[in-house]
């Protein structure tokens, strides 16, 4: 491969602005019509999720949780150019993809709300579990693909992170592995501007994230990360490309964290409202709304529907976390080891004995009682 074709634009792709006008582009078609309202309806659902998640976190119901509010493009984008037997690895931030996955949305949120440490089976969605630490999902994903590809299974994989992870040694080791045993991995960056409160300005001297993908001998692209038709123009050739036999890519999507990092985080600390406020204009759902109105695809009817269903979808949700778990003290032992070690067999025996010997009393106690 010539190192030009490895390089990526000196722009990011943009196919619709932020005024919602077409820019076309001889290399990258526009998707159809109907992929496009189709990614608009899962845009409306994923900022209703973004926005049921803030009122929860408020309400104390969830634990935690890191908004990809204006960046849900990225992550539609990141299900739909995946086939069913291909497989996901995502981030802490990347719930909305989780979910457009195919996971039921309170699966997604169980970790967040502080039950368990995944609440889905990765096998049954394709999804890996969340991953907190950075860029550590990146090791697991090429180590994926490299066991699909050895039996020869027709599978691609696609790794989200953050701009942060690209400042982690994993990030390297994942790149240099997937490149030089030419895996079906894309790496999709999301750009958001921010590690926490660390500027990308911070974190590397690059003319852009992508263009560390010619260090790697690997295909580096930019796009507009709010621009959900450009994303799955560039993802969708990625993803073709890498199931033909092309190796991986690095997708750079460059787009902004409109909320804090979590919860826990005040970015007023560390950036300006004026920073901010350009990107409000930015918005992906909007620039594609204003794009399927114009074309005559998206009426009012059909906006109303998408809202409707997203805030069916929430409310479902809403109920499904505001009830109480109920854990059993017996579970602290579940999914420890495959096979549970000695120690923890015997520490288990003592809690049930423990555990049964409480219940005992009770009934005694209250035998006593009915008997007095």
């Amino acid at each position: 491969m010539h190192a030009d074709d490895l390089l990526p634009g000196d722009t990011p792709l943009r196919l619709i602005d932020q005024d919602g006008r077409h820019h076309p582009d001889d290399r990258h078609p526009i998707p159809s019509t109907a992929a496009l309202l189709d990614g608009y309806r899962r845009l409306v659902l994923a900022r209703r999720i973004n926005d049921q998640a803030d009122a929860l976190v408020r309400q104390g119901k969830l634990a935690v949780y890191p908004s990809s509010h204006g960046q849900e493009a990225c992550e539609v984008a990141a299900a739909m150019v995946l086939d069913e037997q291909d497989w996901l690895f995502p981030t802490y931030r990347d719930t909305v993809a989780v979910i457009e996955r195919g996971v039921d949305p309170f699966e997604a949120f169980v970790l967040l709300r502080g039950d368990w440490h995944s609440g889905y089976d990765p096998r049954v969605h394709h999804v890996a579990p969340q991953s907190t630490p950075l860029a550590t999902q990146l090791l697991h994903a090429v180590g994926f693909a490299h066991a699909a590809r050895l039996r020869g299974d027709d599978t691609v994989v696609l790794a989200l992170c953050g701009d942060g992870a690209t400042s982690e040694g994993d990030f390297h080791e994942a790149l240099n592995f997937a490149a030089v045993f030419h895996l079906p991995v894309v790496f999709l960056v999301q750009n958001n501007g921010y590690a926490i409160s660390v500027p990308l300005s911070r974190q590397t001297a690059a003319p852009s994230i992508a263009h560390k993908g010619i260090g790697y001998g690997m295909r580096g692209r930019l796009v507009d990360g709010n621009d959900l038709a450009a994303l799955l123009a560039v993802l969708g050739e990625a993803v073709t490309e890498a199931r033909e036999g092309g190796g991986p890519t690095l997708v750079e999507a460059l787009t902004y964290r409109m909320k804090s990092h979590t919860n826990a985080d005040d970015a007023t600390r560390y950036r300006t409202a004026d920073e901010v406020e350009p990107w409000v204009a930015r918005d992906p759902l909007l620039r594609l709304r204003t794009w399927l109105t114009a074309e005559g695809a998206l009426d009012d009817g059909d906006d109303a529907e998408a809202h409707a269903h997203a805030e069916r979808i929430a409310a479902e949700l809403r109920t499904a976390v505001m009830a109480d778990a109920e854990p059993h003290p017996e579970e602290l032992f579940a999914h420890v080891y495959a096979t549970p070690t000695p120690q923890l067999r015997e520490q288990a025996a003592q809690l049930a004995d423990e555990l049964a010997a409480a219940s005992t009393g009770s009934t005694a106690s209250a035998t006593e009682e009915a008997a007095r």
